[in-house]
């Protein structure tokens, strides 16, 4: 018998947990934190306590309470016994908290599959001595696009997609009961179509019975969003006209993004100003020939912005030491403001102080971010601030983002070539608007197993 059950993705965007068994093998399909329940009883700095290892999540229902999955150090604070690991792998489509989040919780004896780049990213996640144990001390083992992975009863084959964050694929998962493909998160208007193309037709060729699909936009009211190559050239108009200070934003490990915004500030014969972190995550992904992203150490259109330290100056033994090798190509907020006109700064949210070090004198602000706002809740606090700031230093508000998922016509097509018998719909808030796709549907509940 070959079973799923889903333990998180369940009519919400985000925190999949996907259990697949077939006669005695049983592997996850990602173990994502989940966004929209953490908000129930987290915010700001009200959040999990690390300490207390795996309490607080199950506590709050957060992580299923599941026998045989979890490391013996994390249940020490909780009511769950410890039992020797009853789960033979865990598959990570990509390293998007709320795919791979969770990991930290999980047996350090139960191997974790992952895309060699995905494992990189994940080890940036906490720069310093003990990189390795970003989620976790796992035993990882990677894998690359048309790899078979055999594990028990079960092959998997991963495929690359095209998403918001390299290192992105999709699952073709051979059963003792067919063919069950998993999406992951995709699209179509990234720079890289053809390669959730080349997961379409290989999806197709394996006759699926079962197509577990992703679904973040359908029956989302959207902003604009534009293509990768759009963001790169209004991005662009916007710095050519102004000879003030340019900021933008967006989500710290997107490398498309990140080139884009590299290639907006070269074009227009400026400096790309980027965050340590940053810097960190392009020197671990430089080596990379797939990636093609910038050495921050040795490229002349990139410098790394150092904010001052708790000595109130630069002296280098107040960084951290994984900070230190950087500091050879940086700048500091005195450099942004007198160059201003030759620098586009990449600068998060909750980075903003800086600006009161940088005292910009007018200037264009690019968020290059979805706006999930809402009235009255925590998102609309956040872009309250957000705007006060703006207004404070006179920086102009441009909205110009590319989703990182495909649209609804692209899922639709996608089901349409793929020809699954059943389409099971996940990540997503409106999973019964698929029915109108024409297609075989399965509707299903959080934690509940279902026969294929």
């Amino acid at each position: 018998m070959v079973s799923l059950t889903f333990y998180g993705g369940v009519n919400e965007i985000g925190g999949n947990k996907i259990l697949l068994e077939d006669k005695k093998t049983r592997v996850f399909f990602d173990f994502g934190l989940s966004f929209m329940k953490g908000q129930k009883f987290y915010t700001g700095f009200l959040m999990t306590r690390g300490v207390a290892g795996a309490k607080d999540d199950l506590e709050l229902g957060l992580i299923p309470r599941i026998k045989g999955l979890y490391s013996k150090e994390m249940l020490k604070f909780t009511d769950l016994k410890y039992e020797e690991p009853k789960f033979d792998a865990i598959f990570i489509s990509h390293p998007h908290m709320d795919h791979c989040a969770h990991l930290q919780y999980i047996d350090e004896n139960i191997p974790i599959h992952c895309g060699e780049c995905t494992l990189r990213i994940i080890e940036s996640l906490k720069p310093g001595e003990k990189e390795q144990e970003a989620l976790g001390l796992h035993p990882y083992k990677t894998f690359r696009t048309g790899d078979k992975i055999k594990v028990g009863d079960i092959v998997v084959e991963p495929w690359h997609v095209d998403h918001s964050t390299p290192g992105a694929y999709g699952f073709i998962i051979h059963t003792s009961s067919g063919a069950i493909v998993y999406t992951g998160d995709l699209r179509m208007h990234g720079t890289a179509p053809e390669m959730t193309r080349e997961f379409i037709e290989k999806a197709k060729e394996s006759e699926p019975k079962v197509l577990i699909t992703e679904g973040t936009r359908v029956g989302r009211k959207e902003d604009k969003s534009y293509s990768e190559k759009q963001v790169g050239r209004l991005s662009s108009r916007i710095t050519s006209k102004t000879k003030n200070l340019v900021v933008t934003t967006f989500y710290g490990r997107d490398i498309d993004r990140i080139r884009n915004f590299y290639n907006v500030a070269k074009e227009n014969d400026r400096k790309f100003v980027v965050s340590l972190k940053t810097a960190h995550l392009l020197n671990k992904l430089k080596d990379d020939p797939k990636l093609n992203v910038p050495d921050p150490l040795n490229d002349e259109n990139i410098k790394i912005y150092v904010p001052r330290k708790k000595s109130g100056c630069y002296d280098e033994k107040d960084y951290y030491i994984w900070e230190r090798p950087y500091l050879a190509n940086s700048v500091d907020c005195n450099f942004v403001r007198e160059n201003a006109s030759k620098i586009l700064l990449n600068l998060d949210l909750y980075s903003f102080t800086q600006l009161i070090d940088i005292r910009p004198k007018g200037g264009e602000f690019i968020h290059s971010m979805s706006e999930p706002f809402t009235e009255g809740g925590m998102d609309q606090i956040e872009q309250d601030v957000m705007m006060n700031w703006l207004k404070l230093f006179e920086l102009k508000f441009h909205q110009i983002h590319a989703s990182g998922h495909g649209s609804i016509k692209n899922l639709k097509d996608i089901i349409k070539v793929i020809r699954p018998k059943v389409v099971i719909p996940v990540h997503t808030e409106n999973a019964k608007m698929f029915k109108k796709f024409k297609v075989k549907v399965k509707l299903v509940k959080e934690g509940k197993m279902y026969k294929i």
